[in-house]
């Protein structure tokens, strides 16, 4: 058994030698080609595209969505990784529902672990009503190790116009109501239109297709429009590896050219040995590096004790870290000075950098940038300032489950 444990882990590349990420001198986030070799550096794209949306919590965030598809008159394309059943799962189906029968053309593509608890009644309903519905990476006993792949992103694109994402799934849990917390989890939605969208549909697409979909381009071309509007960098994080990681070299990229501000909000915080290296850099020069994080009210606490492990050394290195503590906290946003921002699906995680598909949207549209703060802001205010003395005298069982979790690293 010993074996065959020490097999897997060998072949899922546990004891492999994993590479740092290592450039130098980056142009500043103020400088002309700093989109242009961010973009270079991490395998995305430049587009264009304006800000015209931004909500927080359940309550906004779905009603927005809502609001959205109702008004759609041609094609709505949406793909998630969680869908749970309930009442947002209800009334969103009854919203895709009205305009596919309406005639609206209706994509929707879940993946398969992170809706595994709908019903096929559900399913069926949704197909009855003329929508067109895909399961990204199904269960095949052909490949059980594959399955460990998922679609993380969370995208939603109206016509040929409006594209919205953010955190949250299709699931009652956005909505905190449990016996620990009735506050909704801590999370946002951003829309965008512009030429963006057209590249977005691409990448929807290509997920499509993955899930056993056909994309018709005489019912869906491509075609991208003039770009006039504010500089923006997409990047897909489509199949990554530890040697080839979107995400990664994002992340990475954006932490290396930080000049005196560096805001990062991940609800699962587990960055690697790497990323560890260039943080303790940009604060020996004098960066302002903050992490917002979920504290002891969250969805995973194993992963919450796991990351809590790798506090002391950021903590020493005069890294302030913010546990949120209202509820769930589950946005995923790095403010970069006052320029850049980057929101998505992407975790500070291995398996957002490593594992999952992802999509992360930068964007330095000066109307964004007060709104992302203001963001980060409301939840310093409501975190714990982890305070390094406190931390040392944290549980033997939180510090157990932790260091037992620590061996999983790669994995989680």
């Amino acid at each position: 058994m010993v074996i065959v444990i020490l097999l897997i882990l060998y072949f899922r590349g546990v004891f492999r030698e994993k590479h740092h990420y290592q450039v130098r001198n980056l142009p500043p986030p103020t400088a002309d080609n700093f989109a242009f070799t961010i973009a270079c550096l991490s395998d995305s794209y430049i587009t264009a595209g304006q800000v015209t949306g931004f909500w927080v919590e359940a309550d906004q965030i779905y009603a927005a969505r809502l609001a959205a598809i109702r008004q759609a008159e041609t094609v709505i394309q949406f793909e998630t990784y969680m869908m749970t059943p309930g009442h947002r799962a209800d009334e969103f189906a009854a919203a895709l529902a009205e305009r596919a029968q309406a005639g609206v053309r209706v994509q929707l593509l879940a993946d398969n672990y992170g809706s595994q608890s709908m019903s096929s009644d559900y399913w069926q309903r949704l197909e009855a009503a003329g929508v067109e519905v895909e399961l990204f990476n199904e269960l095949s006993w052909k490949d059980l190790t594959h399955h460990l792949k998922r679609n993380h992103r969370k995208l939603l694109l109206i016509d040929q116009h409006l594209v919205m994402i953010g955190g949250a799934g299709i699931s009652d849990e956005w909505d905190g109501e449990s016996e620990d917390c009735s506050c909704p989890w801590f999370d946002y939605e951003i829309a965008f239109e512009g030429p963006l969208v057209a590249r977005l549909r691409g990448i929807f697409l290509q997920h499509w297709m993955d899930g056993g979909g056909i994309a018709d381009l005489a019912l869906d071309p491509l075609v991208l429009p003039p770009e006039h509007e504010p500089q923006v960098i997409i990047t897909p994080g489509e199949d990554p590896s530890y040697r080839d990681s979107e995400i990664r070299s994002l992340y990475q990229s954006l932490i290396q050219s930080s000049q005196y501000r560096l805001w990062i909000a991940s609800p699962y915080f587990l960055p690697d040995p790497s990323s560890r290296r260039i943080l303790f850099e940009a604060k020996r020069r004098g960066v302002d590096v903050r992490i917002l994080t979920m504290g002891k009210t969250c969805d995973k606490p194993f992963v919450h004790y796991t990351s809590r492990e790798l506090y002391g050394d950021l903590l020493q290195g005069g890294i302030e870290i913010y546990e949120y503590q209202k509820t769930m906290m589950h946005a995923k946003a790095w403010l970069v000075d006052d320029h850049w921002v980057s929101l998505g699906s992407a975790n500070f995680d291995p398996r957002s950098l490593f594992k999952n598909d992802e999509l992360n949207i930068s964007t330095s549209e000066v109307a964004v940038i007060p709104q992302i703060e203001a963001f980060f802001n409301q939840g310093f205010a409501n975190s714990y300032f982890v305070n390094r003395k406190d931390w040392q005298r944290r549980s033997k069982v939180e510090r157990l489950i932790g260091q037992f979790c620590l061996l999983f690293f790669w994995q989680l």
